[in-house]
C-alpha cells in the first residue's frame, strides 16, 4: 500500500494531499529513512511522523483498502510518542 493512502485510511492524518504534502517535506520516515509519498508500506514497518513539535512512531499491524473511523486505530500500534528536539548548532 501507498504511503499517503496508509496515513488517510489509518486516520492519522485526515486527507491524503496532506499526507502528501508532509510526505514529501520529509516529514515521514519508514524503518528510519526518508520516505516519498509512494513508498511501499509494508506489515510490521515503523513508520514516524513529525506533528509539528511532536514525533510519532507507529508500528503496521494490517493493510486495508477502506475502513471505517473505529476500526481504523486497529492498522497500527501507537511505539513513541516524543517531542523535537531542535539542534541549536552548538552540538561541542
Amino acid at each position: 500500500m501507498r504511503l499517503d493512502k496508509f496515513l488517510k485510511v489509518s486516520r492519522l492524518i485526515k486527507r491524503r494531499t496532506v499526507a502528501k504534502d508532509v510526505s514529501e517535506q520529509g516529514r515521514v520516515l519508514i524503518n528510519g529513512r526518508e520516505s516519498k509519498p509512494s513508498s511501499t508500506v509494508k506489515i510490521g514497518d515503523e513508520i514516524t511522523v513529525q506533528f509539528g513539535q511532536k514525533l510519532v512512531t507507529v508500528k503496521v499491524e494490517k493493510l486495508v483498502e477502506t475502513t471505517r473511523k473505529d476500526e481504523a486505530a486497529g492498522m497500527y500500534t501507537l511505539l513513541r510518542e516524543e517531542p523535537v528536539v531542535k539542534s541549536t548548532g552548538l552540538d561541542w
